[in-house]
C-alpha cells in the first residue's frame, strides 16, 4: 500500500511537491514537439536553434513557424493581466510606463515569450497584457520596489494565467 501522508512534502526546506511539478497547468500554446533546427518565427524574428528560441539573426534556408508568443498576440489571449489603478496614476504615469517597458525589455532578452501583447489606459486604471505569467510578477514587483503601494497575485487555479493587481499609494 502507498503511503500517501507525506503527500504535500516535507516541511524541513527541502523540495515540496506543489503546483510547480504538476504538468497539467502548463502553457496551452507551448509546442507539444520541438522545431526543426534552425526554425525563425516570421513575425518577431525569434530564432529556434540549439533547442531553444533566442534572439539571432536569421540563419541562411531556416524553416518558419510563427512561436507561441506571437501566436498568442495573434489570438488576443494573454496569459497575464496586471491592472494599475488608484488616485495618483496619473501623477507618475511617464515613470509607470519606463517600469513596465524596461522591466519586458530585460525580461524578454533572455526570454524571447515573455512580451507585453498591449497596454490599455482607461480613466485613473492601466491594464496591461502579457504572452506570460511571470513578466505581470516582475512588473508589478518593481512598482511595489519603486513607488510602493499595494501589490496582490492571483493565479488561475486550473488554467496557464495570473492577474496581478497594483494600487498606486496615494
Amino acid at each position: 500500500m502507498t503511503d500517501f501522508g507525506n503527500i504535500i512534502g516535507p516541511t524541513d526546506g527541502r523540495r515540496r511537491w506543489g503546483r510547480a511539478q504538476n504538468r497539467a497547468f502548463t502553457d496551452p500554446y507551448k509546442s507539444l514537439k520541438k522545431p526543426l533546427e534552425p526554425t525563425v518565427c516570421p513575425q518577431c524574428g525569434a530564432v529556434y536553434h540549439g533547442g531553444r528560441w533566442q534572439w539571432a539573426e536569421r540563419p541562411p534556408h531556416a524553416h518558419e513557424e510563427i512561436c507561441q508568443a506571437c501566436r498568442r498576440i495573434n489570438d488576443n489571449f494573454p496569459a497575464g493581466l496586471i491592472t494599475l489603478f488608484g488616485s495618483s496614476l496619473r501623477e507618475h504615469k511617464e515613470e509607470i510606463l519606463q517600469i513596465i517597458q524596461n522591466q519586458e525589455r530585460i525580461e524578454k532578452a533572455e526570454h524571447p515569450f515573455n512580451r507585453i501583447m498591449k497596454i490599455d489606459e482607461e480613466a485613473d486604471k492601466l491594464v496591461v497584457t502579457t504572452t506570460d505569467i511571470h513578466l505581470p510578477r516582475r512588473i508589478g514587483e518593481s512598482l511595489k520596489s519603486a513607488l510602493h503601494g499595494e501589490l496582490t497575485f492571483d493565479y488561475e487555479e486550473d488554467a496557464y494565467f495570473v492577474r496581478v493587481s497594483w494600487k498606486c499609494s496615494d
